[in-house]
């Protein structure tokens, strides 16, 4: 490896780049003058080279924390690439491979070590760490250590052990969506002494943010995307969501892929590099997908359901136009999306009772006595659980995680791995092999009648709901399924929903749960907030989008975009425009009676505001609506 001090030659020759962006060489060179900084930087905006840079200028090795496996391995495989020696400890390595690659970084000249924030809470890595010599500390996605944040998550916490571990070593924390107040957070937690706070723009002037209202959202999707010359994202809640988008795409005649949490490693690496050689055009994703990776001909990203926050958004939608020519971000939805994002992202948050319940049946189930359990391993068939006492799956689940979060217990990492089935012969084959197996076809028939489009993707199903609605045992409805899958007549991935988890504590029922309960209550009010202020967004088609999203993270920008669904309905306003607009539909309903949708497609104008003339064509009397609810000139 190349020793290269300067660090403009160092990005030259490991990085390609003749010079600095925005505030990349203020941050570099703050942190060789040994000072802390917070870095806010939006996405693309290069926070890597802020860390990356510096370190390789000094003698020493960079401590990474970053909480994605992927985006760990990401920036380790695109360092080694580089010819520059990088580590990752990540999940899953036996304590053997942990102590050898530890060995690694303090005698083998390694450069940078990546970290998940979990890993920090392991004595032998902190131990390791204090032999080190470590000149820099990198906190990625900072926004994960503030309880104001949008993906708080505890573990982030451990991250101030390190100034005590290293109390001399300068550290940055780096982040694309932060307020204030979440700034704020981030260096008291990292307890930062006079550090160089750092703010780049936000503001994106070659992405046009719009919010469209459509209440046929996949004749609109497949619009987008087959005019789309360029790659595109579209971003859903649901991995089921991401598979049936993904599957009319594709029956649409537009490329698609589809990558969530439920793929297996082979799975998604093969679909990413597909959509990163344009193999593929589109990406249907869950909201994970997308960080770390460069591509920056991204010229649309679809939002296909409300985000649960600004910040989320924000980074999600800045994913388009890195390459700085002009793209699209895209929130597609209608009415029926407001009720669904509260009870996706609010109705799903159990409360602290919701809590205690879940924590007192949880002990009750394995018949631990009180002040007992503590270090115990058991088994739990989450479904059997939840049916046993009566509990909502979701709440449930929910409050498991948040009872792993604060080291009430701790889950296993298939938790959240359940069954699924795909129907693999056509519906011809299916009667004539259930004529022939009746023990079968009870078990079938129910898969049939409860999950729809289990013919064309894995389908998640409840074993325990099935073996209710048949009436027979979990075991039957487990057997029948094993057979279905021998026979060919389904695809099937079984895990029936079993979770390792260990008790941490002591059993002392509210007791336990009150030591945490006003956090909990804290967290829940402000995800309320985030999705307040998201859907007020979304309403607020007065303001430029652009406008709105900088003003949410403190910047007092008066410029409008011009590019934005609110900029250009404006525009519509001038009245020579709008009788521009209103000439063409005259134009062309005098020649033929045509829908909204016909007419908007014709004129190519944003759809509110062909709605808004047509309504005015009406009361003027100058148009009707015949049967087929198409418009036409009134001719008498």
């Amino acid at each position: 490896m190349t020793t290269i001090k300067n660090p403009k030659e160092i990005l030259s020759h490991y990085w390609g780049y003749a010079n600095f962006r925005g505030s990349q060489e203020k941050i570099i060179r703050a942190i060789l003058d040994g000072k802390d900084v917070l870095g806010l930087m939006p996405t693309g905006g290069g926070k890597s080279l802020c860390y990356q840079v510096p370190s390789m200028a000094q003698e020493g090795i960079c401590i990474v924390i970053s909480p994605l496996v992927a985006l760990i391995q990401n920036q380790v495989d695109a360092l080694k690439k580089k010819g520059i020696k990088a580590i990752a400890l990540t999940g899953g390595i036996p304590f053997d491979e942990v102590d050898k690659l530890l060995d690694n970084c303090l005698y083998g000249n390694y450069k940078f070590l990546y970290l998940s924030p979990e890993r920090l809470q392991q004595e032998l890595v902190q131990t390791r760490i204090e032999q080190m010599s470590v000149n820099l500390i990198a906190i990625d996605e900072a926004h994960c250590i503030s309880h104001w944040g949008h993906d708080f998550r505890p573990a982030y916490l451990d991250c101030a052990k390190l100034r005590g571990l290293l109390p001399e070593t300068p550290m940055i924390a780096l982040t694309a969506t932060a307020t204030a107040q979440v700034a704020a957070d981030i260096c008291d937690n990292l307890k930062f002494i006079d550090p160089l706070i750092v703010k780049d723009s936000f503001e994106r002037t070659n992405i046009a943010f719009k919010v469209l209202q459509k209440e046929d959202k996949l004749y609109q999707l497949k619009q987008l995307c087959s005019e789309l010359e360029k790659s595109a994202i579209v971003y859903v809640q649901t991995r089921r969501m991401a598979q049936e988008l993904s599957l009319f795409l594709n029956r649409s005649g537009c490329s698609a892929a589809y990558f969530h949490g439920g793929n297996t490693q082979i799975e998604k690496k093969e679909r990413l590099k597909l959509w990163l050689e344009n193999k593929v055009q589109t990406m249907v994703a869950t909201n994970a997908f997308g960080m770390g990776i460069d591509k920056s001909d991204v010229g649309l990203v679809v939002h296909y359901q409300i985000p649960n926050c600004i910040e989320n958004y924000f980074q999600e939608a800045g994913r388009a136009g890195r390459d700085g020519l002009p793209a699209q971000a895209i929130i597609l939805t209608n009415q029926s999306d407001i009720e669904l994002a509260r009870n996706q992202f609010l109705k799903t948050q159990p409360d602290t009772e919701f809590l205690k319940l879940t924590y007192k049946k949880l002990n009750n189930y394995f018949q631990i006595a009180y002040n007992e359990g503590v270090n115990e391993t058991f088994q739990l068939n989450f479904n059997e659980f939840c049916a046993v006492y009566g509990l909502n799956p979701i709440l449930a689940y929910n409050a498991l995680k948040i009872l792993d979060q604060h080291s009430v217990i701790a889950l296993s990492e298939s938790f959240s791995k359940k069954t699924s089935v795909r129907f693999l012969a056509d519906k011809d084959q299916i009667f004539s092999y259930l004529e022939s197996n009746h023990e079968k076809a009870m078990i079938a028939q129910a898969l049939l009648r409860t999950y729809g489009g289990i013919f064309d993707h894995d389908t998640k199903i409840n074993t325990v709901l099935v073996a209710k609605k048949v009436g027979v045992q979990e075991a039957q409805v487990i057997n029948a399924l094993e057979g279905l899958h021998k026979d060919e007549i389904i695809d099937l991935k079984a895990k029936h929903s079993d979770i390792e988890l260990t008790f941490l504590v002591p059993r002392e029922d509210d007791r336990t749960i009150n030591t945490f309960a006003a956090k909990v209550k804290e967290r829940h009010r402000i995800k309320i907030d985030n999705l307040e202020r998201m859907l007020s967004y979304v309403h607020n088609d007065q303001i430029c989008r652009s406008l709105q999203i900088l003003r949410y993270f403190g910047e007092k920008s008066k410029k409008e975009c011009g590019v934005c669904d609110a900029c250009q309905t404006r525009e519509i306003a001038d009245e020579r425009s709008f009788h521009t607009v209103q000439q063409k539909i005259l134009n062309f309903l005098n020649e033929n009676a045509l829908s909204s949708r016909e007419l908007n497609t014709l004129i190519s104008e944003d759809e509110k505001i062909v709605l808004t003339i047509l309504r005015q064509l009406l009361e003027d009397g100058e148009i009707t609506i015949n049967t087929k609810n198409q418009y036409c000139i009134d001719r008498e």
